[in-house]
């Protein structure tokens, strides 16, 4: 394995994600004395970024923004001695008891890696998602929906987040529908009594979304009703996708063992995978 010359880019820790994860794990490595590193290729903070009201966070009264609650958590990392690079990772070696990580333009030997790549967002997969993504098609209801004002939108999913976010976007949108495959929201209870009494939010039951359309932007959208069995269009401003998400683990295929679905393999006990 190539060794670096410069002991500067030597860490204990290199920790690949800055996400919630990411930074509790550098604040108990830093406190602990390691040399800690976190590698980030966009926003410290991760899918918490995109939150805006948090109010299920232990210690919080009121609510805080999810950019506040990742703003507190660098700040805490760093106070220990986190260093943080906005850099992208290429590729990572891993050989006895050294680890190489190189990034698009620094190499640093570590001696333990631990993941917290986080996941990205499910598309659905359809036609016309692709082409208006950007253009009507939205995976960030915080980020998009100011753009929305007094328009017509529509949510896809029936979890948490979903109806978290059809919630959120009745601030701008004059209506808010959400298109959910099942006849039953999996939202916990509270979240979905809030959407039933929204007069902004209308349900769309049994429904998936099946074509995308439009001219520039998103038009309509084409929907299928599982139960019916009838075909039929809803005219949208905008359409916000919520319905799962998918492991963001390409670049660890090769040094560590991943499930099926790309997740990371728990081994028997453990409760964290990590390059050791």
């Amino acid at each position: 394995m190539e060794e670096m010359v410069d002991n500067k880019t030597e860490y204990d820790v290199a920790i690949i994600g800055g996400g919630p994860a990411g930074l509790a794990a550098a604040v108990y490595a830093a406190r602990g004395g390691m040399k800690t590193v976190i590698f980030e290729k966009a926003l410290i903070g991760g899918q918490i970024t995109t939150t805006a009201d948090v109010e299920n966070y232990p210690g919080f009264e009121d609510n805080m923004s999810g950019f506040d609650i990742a703003d507190k958590m660098r700040k805490q990392a760093e106070k220990f001695g986190t260093e943080i690079k906005l850099e992208n990772i290429k590729s990572i070696q891993s050989e006895n008891f050294s680890k190489l990580v190189e990034t698009d333009s620094n190499k640093y030997n570590v001696k333990s890696i631990i993941l917290a790549t986080g996941a990205n967002p499910r598309k659905l997969g359809v036609q016309g998602e692709a082409k208006y993504t950007g253009r009507g098609v939205s995976y960030c209801a915080t980020c998009d929906g100011a753009l929305y004002r007094d328009k017509i939108v529509a949510i896809v999913g029936g979890g948490d987040s979903a109806v978290e976010e059809a919630i959120f976007l009745t601030k701008f949108a004059k209506k808010v529908y959400i298109i959910h495959r099942r006849d039953e929201l999996r939202a916990v209870k509270l979240i979905q009594k809030r959407a039933f009494e929204n007069d902004k939010i209308e349900m769309i039951w049994d429904s998936i979304v099946k074509e995308i359309k439009g001219g520039d932007f998103i038009e309509k959208v084409e929907l299928y009703n599982k139960k019916t069995k009838e075909i039929s269009e809803l005219d949208l401003d905008g359409i916000f996708i919520y319905v799962g998400i998918i492991p963001n683990n390409e670049l660890v295929k090769s040094v560590v063992e991943l499930d099926g679905q790309g997740w990371l393999k728990k081994r028997h006990s453990a409760t964290a995978e990590c390059l050791l």
